[in-house]
């Protein structure tokens, strides 16, 4: 009898284990407070050898509220996977030095002499990181010298008014502003002082100007993307200070100066548009690889395209004339015999190999339904980072054109999620396009049943929607949603004429494109035509104005970062340049101005439900575009909705708002899509009576 008591419960004991462990790997569609378990990897760098790939890990610090960079290392046969920094403070862009002794890094990690980001050094022989430079001013990249002994670093002048380390906060000084570009998100307000190059001795700490332009002043201009050459007498980089005003023009060239304080930089290119960064040297360091872009005139549907151009001067080779594609970062590879760079194709990305001489064909590396982006090369390993629609961008080991794993960081959180999976899909327009999108299904989506459906618009508008992770599309798939991504007018991928079709017609094309894409949605039989929703952030916001204005088969809508009203965001954004070169201003040609800005001008329109969102710092698209919108549906008796999120830039950072967001996304399209209220708020917690002090008898 105690035999079999004791039997009973051990298998009742088992049988308990079994059903925790699987309650405990249930797999569940994605929900919010998946995203803080997101591991974000990025920025791989191959050591000199080939033997190691530094790279950065970010995660939310739900604690503080944050997300925070951390260091990393991997061998390259993904045996050996080392976390190198720890702690709150962010470390980011690796760099190996040339001779493989060093891993630098910046950061603005406690214990360094001065308090901002530096440039940091492990030894591969062993030890605790220490700090290399002491700069007081804004560090921006570095770059390693070919023989290890020096850092060229980009440097910001710092605001006046921070306080040094241990000082009292410097009273704030009214802002004077004499540029004609004079605000940027995040910069904030511009003045005139912009970043330079400086040159810094390892051994004996100096710093040294490397130009001889102005730091300050009208005559200051940006100097970018540095690049030594092989041998180390020169370096390269990117400015625009062959111009009068460089405010008035999308223009930027290549020049190359001498690696010594205080030189005359020689101008290369000639390119009225813009000569773009990162810049390489051929391994003779007689040619400077680069990208230029197709149009003189504007900078947000340019293409850019790779060129070479000699060091001692001449006329610059475009190196794939035939590829109508933009074409990322330039990479020579080990050798200098192949060039590779990442190409943005329909709804891929992917990385091409290039003859630098232009003399033989490119040759796609990466296959498959995938997307390459941040990569690097030394000792023939190539190191990328590569995303599908079910895996968050992980590094891998390309070896011919089958990318091998190496690190595993969002392992344990795919084996815990089901993800919808994503298709393609296309359409023909009114007025005759051929249209491209993608169209994720709700997870647990039963054949033979219609499912709501969100419109999820892009934002750019140079920019697409790829067959790669979204944490957004598998958000609203899991809440329920079918998702519908599409690629309008305006977007990359399809060549430079269908991205530079909605050229001062803003919200036309784009429209046309979107609802042709909804039919064909629903065209399927999957998506039930009387339960759509749209929305989108940035130019998705203001594409989201357009459609809501031209339409009213959406039963709810979230403008997030979005205008209706472009008059009247003429010198309030950061767009001087595009309203200037693409429209003229306002008192030259003031048409297309109250042409396109009739989701403001005709807000009467819009029976939508709409939800407006901001945030306060946003100097990309201010929030004054969605309370402008809000303000104007409340007026004429739309229900409306208004967010403001405090200290938020154009792409948020707090990763409590981010949740917010979802949050009221879910909540705004339950209610007017499905019909169901929202949840009553959470009663607050009644206080606590305060303690009476004791009192003496």
């Amino acid at each position: 009898m105690l035999r079999t008591l004791l039997a009973a419960a051990f298998l009742t004991s088992c049988a308990l284990t079994l059903s925790a462990q699987t309650a405990a790997t249930a797999r569940h569609g994605m929900v919010l407070d998946d995203l803080a378990k997101l591991q974000r990897v990025g920025a791989p760098a191959v050591s000199p050898d080939g033997a190691w790939i530094a790279y950065t890990v970010s995660h939310v610090d739900t604690e503080d509220d944050k997300s925070v960079n951390n260091l990393w290392m991997i061998s390259w046969d993904g045996t050996q996977d080392i976390q190198l920094t720890y702690g709150k403070e962010a470390a980011g862009n690796p760099r190996w030095s040339p001779d493989g002794r060093f891993l630098a890094f910046s950061s603005g990690r406690d214990g360094g002499e001065t308090k901002g980001s530096q440039v940091w050094a492990f030894d591969r022989r062993g030890g605790e990181a220490h700090q290399l430079t002491n700069v007081k001013d804004d560090l921006g990249g570095f770059k390693w010298s070919p023989d290890s002994k020096q850092l060229i670093l980009s440097i910001s002048p710092k605001d006046d008014t921070t306080p040094e380390p241990g000082g009292k906060p410097k009273p704030p000084q009214p802002v004077v502003i004499d540029r004609f570009h004079f605000k940027q998100d995040i910069q904030g307000y511009l003045g005139t002082k912009r970043a330079h190059l400086f040159l810094f001795d390892i051994a004996t700490k100096k710093l040294a100007k490397l130009t001889n332009a102005p730091l300050d002043g009208p005559s200051a201009y940006a100097e970018d993307a540095p690049e030594f050459s092989p041998d180390g007498k020169l370096v390269a980089f990117v400015s625009n200070q062959a111009t009068p005003d460089p405010d008035r023009v999308a223009h930027s060239d290549v020049f190359v100066v001498a690696a010594t304080p205080g030189s005359t930089p020689r101008k290369l290119t000639a390119f009225e548009g813009r000569s773009q960064a990162p810049v390489a040297f051929t391994p003779d360091g007689g040619t400077i690889l680069y990208r230029q872009g197709v149009s003189a005139k504007y900078s947000i549907y340019d293409m850019p395209q790779l060129m070479s151009i000699p060091v001692a001067g001449g006329t610059p080779t475009q190196i794939a004339p035939k590829l109508d594609k933009t074409v990322g970062a330039p990479h020579l590879l080990t050798g200098g015999k192949e060039l590779v760079a990442d190409v943005q194709d329909d709804r891929l990305n992917y990385l091409e190999s290039f003859d630098p001489t232009g003399k033989a064909a490119p040759r796609r590396l990466t296959l498959g339904t995938g997307s390459a982006s941040d990569f690097d090369e030394a000792a023939s390993h190539l190191a990328m980072l590569w995303s599908t629609d079910a895996a968050p961008a992980e590094i891998y080991a390309l070896e011919g054109t089958t990318p091998r794993q190496l690190t595993h960081h969002n392992d344990a959180l795919l084996a815990t999620l089901t993800l919808a999976p994503t298709q393609d899909i296309s359409a023909k327009t009114s007025d005759g396009n051929d249209v491209h999108g993608l169209l994720t299904l709700p997870v647990g989506d039963t054949p033979g049943t219609k499912v709501p459906m969100l419109l999820w618009i892009h934002g750019g508008p140079t920019s697409q929607d790829a067959h790669a992770f979204a944490a957004d599309r598998q958000l609203l798939a899991a809440h329920g949603y079918a998702v519908l991504n599409v690629n309008y007018r305006g977007s990359t991928g399809r060549g430079h004429a269908y991205s530079e079709a909605i050229n001062a017609d803003w919200g036309h094309k784009e429209v046309l494109d979107l609802l042709a894409c909804v039919d064909a949605a629903i065209a399927t039989g999957k998506i039930d035509a009387d339960k759509l929703g749209i929305g989108g952030w940035s130019y998705g916001g203001i594409l989201t104005d357009y459609t809501i204005a031209t339409t009213t088969r959406f039963k709810a809508a979230s403008s997030g970062a979005g205008m209706g009203n472009l008059l009247g965001f003429y010198g309030i954004d950061q767009y001087i340049l595009q309203y200037e070169n693409e429209l003229q201003p306002p008192w030259k040609n003031l048409e297309p101005y109250l042409k396109l800005s009739y989701p403001f001008l005709h807000a009467d329109r819009i029976k939508t439900p709409t939800l407006f969102m901001g945030g306060d710092k946003d100097f990309n698209v201010p929030v004054q575009g969605g309370e402008q919108m809000y303000q104007a549906l409340r007026s004429v008796g739309t229900t409306a909705e208004l967010i403001v999120y405090p200290g938020q830039f154009h792409g948020f950072t707090r990763p409590s708002f981010i949740k917010d967001r979802y949050t009221r996304w879910f909540s705004w399209y339950d209610q007017y899509i499905l019909g169901k209220m929202p949840p009553p708020p959470a009663p607050k917690p009644e206080p606590k009576p305060e303690a009476k002090p004791a009192t003496t008898p």
